[in-house]
């Protein structure tokens, strides 16, 4: 019996190239996935920040959409065939990713078990225990301008109704309908939600219009998508700068006439027999509801070391180009503390130097790590590591390094260590905190 086997074989090679093809393609996407989750590991960036994905396994078809969904890059990868996490720390919450898988194998959570991320307690509307004190944007524990612009919304919606019911209660004339606290995404999208809703009220900021935005290091990008801005319009960016995201935001406040009390720090927030009384640095507001869009930073950590208080010590960079020609000590190991330092050392005849306690910048980003050592390497900045400010004094500063401490020339010092968690102002303002391990 004779076989042909040329047409066999017209269709077997071709099948046999394609599935050749299909298994080197898995094996490089399989070993950069790896590589990327092996990197993660080896600098410690293994937790995530806030909100994240975690990949139920079983129902995981290995199809990749939740890769390339993320706007981020690719902070998932496929090993062994499954969707899993591979740079958790560079996660920022987009929540793509369980947007665009097929089989709803992601959910998206707080903390994990090794690390919890302290929340306060609110229900779907946004309300604490408190009766008329709310919470929205990055103190809830949700990152992305995006959700914060979304909840300082609702929030907004919600102390409103609130607002509305305690009024009927009352002829007081003198008491607001609400205070918004904070004036980053959040408390900007609740001030314009206010303002819209024609309600009595008034927004408090601590330091300048931005919040959060304000302490991004100059040109950082910023990621987002299209987002409604009450009593403004959408707002389509996707990628953007520190500084056209504030002039974006001056625009809106400018064009609908909003107006925000800057320089008033929040000292308490008590209740009384009309609703709440918040007492700033400047004043007390009674009011019928609060939404607190405080973000999570809190107050700036401070060294704790003589000369501190100095006017030349900073705790955020502003503008690089104001450090041009001045001899700069910058403090800290974390992506801020990175970047402050590289931009600084950009500028002409600036002499920056840069210390952490650490004996590794093992929290910042592989991207920023790469940066400063390649201007190290350069001679553009100076890198002291498992070294820590001992004392700062008007033209030197004094620093306990592995050697002794060292004396250098300076002028200028910028923090970036971090800052307090508003945990305690929350607690002493009544509002209890729960700890998410993953849930």
């Amino acid at each position: 019996m004779n076989l042909n086997l040329s047409p066999l074989l017209v269709y077997l090679l071709p099948m046999a190239a394609v599935w050749l093809f299909y298994l080197r393609r898995q094996k490089r996407i399989h070993d950069d996935a790896l590589g990327s989750l092996s990197e993660a590991e080896q600098s410690g960036l293994t937790e995530p920040a806030s909100l994240h994905p975690v990949i139920d396994p079983t129902l995981c078809l290995g199809c990749g959409t939740c890769v390339t969904s993320c706007p981020e890059g690719e902070i998932l990868g496929l090993v062994h065939g499954k969707a899993m996490l591979v740079q958790p720390a560079n996660c920022i919450g987009h929540g793509a990713c369980k947007e665009a898988c097929p089989q709803d194998a992601i959910r998206l959570v707080l903390g994990t078990e090794r690390r919890g991320v302290e929340v306060p307690v609110a229900n779907e509307e946004f309300e604490t225990q408190v009766p008329g004190l709310f919470v929205a944007g990055e103190v809830t524990g949700m990152g992305l301008i995006r959700n914060a612009i979304a909840q300082g919304t609702l929030a907004m919606e919600s102390a409103a109704n609130f607002a509305a019911k305690a009024g009927t209660n009352t002829t007081e004339d003198d008491r607001l309908d609400a205070i918004i606290v904070g004036m980053g995404p959040a408390g900007l999208a609740a001030s314009l939600k206010a303002q819209e809703l024609g309600l009595k009220f008034k927004t408090l900021e601590q330091e300048t219009v931005g919040g959060t935005i304000a302490h991004y290091p100059r040109g950082k990008v910023v990621m987002t998508n299209p987002v409604e801005l009450p009593g403004y319009g959408t707002v389509r960016v996707r990628e953007t700068s520190k500084e056209a995201l504030l002039d974006l935001w001056c625009d809106a406040i400018e064009k609908t006439g909003l107006q925000v009390s800057t320089g008033q720090r929040v000292k308490s927030i008590d209740q009384d027999a009309g609703g709440l009384i918040v007492e700033t640095t400047k004043g007390v507001y009674p009011t019928r509801a609060v939404v607190l869009a405080i973000g999570r930073r809190g107050s700036p950590r401070r060294l704790g070391v003589p000369g501190e208080d100095l006017d030349k010590v900073v705790y955020r960079l502003v503008d690089p180009e104001q450090y041009a020609g001045l001899r700069v000590l910058v403090v800290g190991g974390g992506d801020s503390a990175l970047e402050a330092a590289v931009s600084i050392s950009e500028q002409e005849g600036a002499e920056v130097t840069l210390c952490y306690r650490g004996d590794a910048f093992s929290r910042a980003k592989p991207a920023n790590r790469a940066r400063v050592e390649k201007a190290s390497e350069k001679g553009a900045l100076d890198v002291f590591l498992s070294t820590s400010p001992e004392k700062l004094e008007p033209k030197t500063v004094h620093l306990t390094t592995p050697m002794g401490v060292k004396e250098i020339p300076n002028d200028s010092v910028i923090v970036c260590i971090g800052g307090e968690l508003p945990t305690q102002f929350l607690r002493n303002s009544g509002i209890g905190i729960e700890v998410r391990h993953g849930e």
